[in-house]
């Protein structure tokens, strides 16, 4: 635990109406991240709420958000437009909230993209650059990069977190995706990790341990990367 405030907010959505949201704020904070759940579970699941606060301790806000369908008590996800949206309107008032810092935005696999396709279409408002957590680059079991597709229209920095037994993220796919995109794509493995970030008992690591890893590979990146671009 950080002992850094939490706030709950409400964010209104065109087409829905108002999200609820939390905002987690350290008192001495470099940056911004508008931080978007995944498909099965909301801002509340216990890996959203310990990236963000292991976060704070780096001196990072995040602004944790539910999309329509999970504020509603729905299991199907939003379609694209209506996520984007959501995205769209975070993202909105953490620029609102924080006018002078750095925003990244992104999420936790089909958070992180609808982020990146809400990017790939309009780019986000001050956002500089963009953080994935598990980026889901394919179904289980049907291995494609049509999913990455649209990241070649993003012209700020992307960052790939990613579990090397990912069943949603071949690795062996993704390194040639993150090549591809060059200089602004960034990837570090976590080693044994599946989406969940969950790894073997046998690596002798549990789920906390890997939260320290992604966030702190998070803040180098953030150090070295989009703050040093702005500085």
């Amino acid at each position: 635990m950080t002992g850094s405030p939490l706030r709950s907010l409400t964010i209104a959505v065109d087409g829905f109406g108002a999200i609820s949201a939390l905002l987690l704020a350290p008192s001495q904070m470099r940056a911004c991240f508008v931080f978007a759940h995944g498909a099965g579970a909301g801002m509340t699941h216990g890996f959203m709420t310990g990236v963000a606060e292991s976060l704070a301790a780096h001196g990072v806000a995040t602004l944790r958000f539910q999309f329509p369908y999970m504020e509603k008590g729905s299991k199907r996800p939003d379609p694209p437009a209506l996520a984007q949206a959501a995205v769209r309107a975070a993202v909105a008032e953490a620029a609102r909230l924080y006018p002078d810092l750095p925003l990244i935005a992104g999420g936790k696999s089909f958070g992180g993209r609808m982020t990146s396709q809400a990017q790939s279409v309009r780019p986000l408002p001050r956002v500089a650059g963009l953080a994935f957590f598990g980026f889901p680059l394919h179904p289980a079991g049907k291995p494609s990069v049509s999913r990455a597709e649209h990241l070649d229209a993003i012209a700020v920095p992307m960052l790939f977190l990613q579990g090397t037994r990912d069943k949603l993220a071949d690795i062996a796919l993704l390194e040639p995706v993150v090549r591809r995109l060059g200089p602004l794509a960034t990837l570090h493995a976590i080693d044994q990790a599946d989406h969940g970030f969950h790894v073997p008992a046998r690596s002798g690591r549990n789920d906390q341990a890997v939260i320290t890893e992604l966030t702190a590979a998070f803040a180098a990146w953030l150090d070295g990367v989009i703050l040093a671009r702005e500085s």
